[in-house]
């Protein structure tokens, strides 16, 4: 199955105006989410690998005590593709914002 392609900056700013808890370039995405505990923080964690297994695309992830740091990228794509941004809002859907 094709990936979808990189996103251009001007198409990629369209976008985060819908994710105002992303941002970034055309290199990654980023958001950070502290949670109430580390197990919280780690079960988050699960949650979104559930997600990232059902769409076969993966984030980066940097677990720091409560504290996610959330990075997203089509490696295929070279930058951001719309995978990242579909990401994002399931993300979303999943954490406090």
């Amino acid at each position: 199955m094709p990936r979808p392609p990189r996103l251009s900056p001007d198409e990629l700013a369209a976008a985060l105006h819908g994710l105002p808890l992303w941002a970034g370039n055309g290199d990654g995405i980023r958001r950070t989410v502290e949670l109430p505990t580390f197990r919280d923080a780690v079960a988050a964690i699960v949650a979104i690998a559930d997600v990232a297994e059902e769409m076969d695309h993966h984030p980066d992830v940097d677990l720091r005590y409560r504290k996610l740091h959330l990075t997203l990228v089509s490696h295929s794509a070279g930058g951001v593709s719309e995978l990242d941004l579909e990401l994002a809002r399931r993300i979303d859907a999943l954490l406090p914002g």
